[in-house]
């Protein structure tokens, strides 16, 4: 019986022994064969653009074989990116690769230049550089200086010139005419006073007839500044719609103030039956401060019939280099606020006028409110509403101008 065992065991031994011998030649074989596969990828080009939106398969022009996967680049930092993939060749072996691509930036900062620039005397080199509106799509913080032979000491005439420069020296520049003059001396005259005549503004009535159809709706947006409504009047104008401020942020990082007329402005357009959305002012310069902001305005608005959405209004170009957001870190702060405001069952959209859209926004999938003061915009990006003029009389605002909106089913 035991020479039966141990005959039995070395047999058993044996088959285990030929069978690891055999799957360990396999793995070998199949290593072998991937390791010695003949592996074919070029590509048509070995650079890509930051924030540029391309996927493998558009950067190759020659592969040995068919991709089993076609991942998405990440083109979110400038420099070399490794893509690890894999394919199957026309040999039918299943190869794993990799190739790199180098992300680049070769956009220069946008710089806002007026054809005369004036500044008192005394002012620094600092304050003039922060004058200006200088950013750029992937820095935070681009390098802005005034080139050029001047004096802000010294009263005069200079002629300069802008010059932006991000980290990867791209440049910008542009001459202006730099002008020093001595302080003025402040007014001592009492009259605060100041009475306006309408004399030049664009009828509502006119708009209505020129823009209402079965895919449009006229209505207006106000704020502590659109003084004595009166909703009724405004109702039998058929103004259709309405967008309220209600509130902005007194500095980055701030305080929040309420718009001293929204719970008039809120209350009287519910009452009269007239829909509704809201706009904020930000002063955000990240998405944490987002976040604050769009809790906030659900805050004030939670108890307020709201039909329509509620708008991330950033307009802060005159300080911009406080902010140090590049172009991209801006738009990740309006979809901020809008994801925050969408999770509580309100649409976000973003308030900005067609050049900043156009040279600024990166794009947002959320809804976009136009600024653009012409009688046909050529806007060429998606848009839901167009605020077409801010210097519209309407029946029912007797007291100041108003912006006028056109809004699209």
């Amino acid at each position: 019986m035991k020479k039966k065992n141990k005959l039995k065991l070395k047999k058993t031994f044996s088959i285990i022994l030929v069978l690891v011998i055999s799957l360990a030649g396999i793995s070998l074989y199949k290593h072998l064969r991937v390791k010695y596969a003949e592996k074919i990828v070029e590509l048509a080009r070995k650079e890509v653009a930051v924030y540029e939106d391309v996927r493998l398969k558009e950067i190759i022009y020659n592969i040995n074989g068919e991709l089993l996967e076609n991942p998405k680049i990440d083109t979110r930092e400038i420099g070399v990116q490794e893509i690890e993939f894999k394919y199957i060749t026309d040999k039918n072996i299943k190869v794993p690769y990799i190739v790199k691509v180098k992300v680049v930036d070769k956009i220069p900062p946008r710089i806002d230049y007026p054809g005369t620039k004036v500044v008192t005397v005394g002012t620094s080199k600092k304050e003039l550089s922060k004058s200006f509106f200088c950013g750029d799509n992937y820095d935070n913080k681009p390098k802005c200086t005034v080139t050029g032979d001047y004096n802000l000491d010294e009263v005069g005439e200079y002629d300069v010139a802008l010059k932006g420069e991000d980290s990867s020296g791209n440049i910008s520049s542009h001459p202006f005419t730099l002008v020093v003059r001595e302080k003025r001396k402040k007014s001592t005259s009492n009259n605060t006073e100041e009475k306006f005549e309408f004399t030049d503004y664009t009828s509502y009535s006119d708009i209505y007839k020129k823009y209402k159809n079965k895919k449009t709706e006229i209505g207006i947006d106000v704020s502590y500044w659109d003084k004595n409504l009166d909703f009724k009047k405004l109702k039998k104008s058929k103004v259709e719609f309405a967008y309220i401020r209600v509130g902005r942020r007194d500095s980055v990082g701030g305080e929040f103030v309420l718009d001293e007329k929204f719970e008039r402005n809120i209350k009287g357009f519910n009452k009269v039956g007239i829909p509704v959305g809201v706009y904020f002012y930000s002063k955000a310069n990240s998405e944490e401060e987002a976040i604050k902001e769009a809790k906030w305005v659900l805050e004030q608005i939670k108890k307020y019939k709201v039909d329509l959405e509620v708008v991330f209004d950033w307009e802060n170009w005159n300080s911009y280099q406080e902010y140090n957001l590049s172009f991209y870190n801006l738009t990740e702060v309006a979809k901020t606020f809008n994801e925050t405001v969408s999770k509580k069952g309100y649409t976000g959209m973003l308030y900005s006028s067609k050049s900043y859209l156009e040279d600024i926004w990166f794009p947002i999938n959320d809804r976009v409110w136009l600024a653009h003061y012409t009688d046909q915009t050529n806007y060429q990006g998606k848009y839901k509403v167009w605020q077409i003029c801010e210097d519209g009389r309407v029946n029912g605002i007797d007291e100041s101008l108003v912006d006028i909106d056109i809004r699209y089913k």
